[in-house]
């Protein structure tokens, strides 16, 4: 790397657009589907919330509609 690319003295900052991307909210989930959602995450190496956050968004962007039967 260049000297003058030395990344070490930059100054952190927050995301300002981060806020925008994400809410934090808090739900009651029962224990077994947790349990799903964290053993899928396992095995595929990332957070049972990123899992979780994937395929809600999947559902948002396919319009999936639940079935409540």
């Amino acid at each position: 790397m260049e000297p003058e690319y030395d990344l070490s003295k930059m100054k952190k900052r927050p995301n300002p657009f981060a806020k925008q991307l994400k809410k934090q909210i808090t739900i009651s989930l029962r224990i077994d589907v947790i349990e799903y959602w964290e053993t899928m995450a396992q095995e595929k190496g990332i957070s049972s919330q990123e899992l979780i956050n994937l395929y809600l968004q999947d559902c948002v962007v396919s319009k999936r509609k639940l079935s409540l039967n």
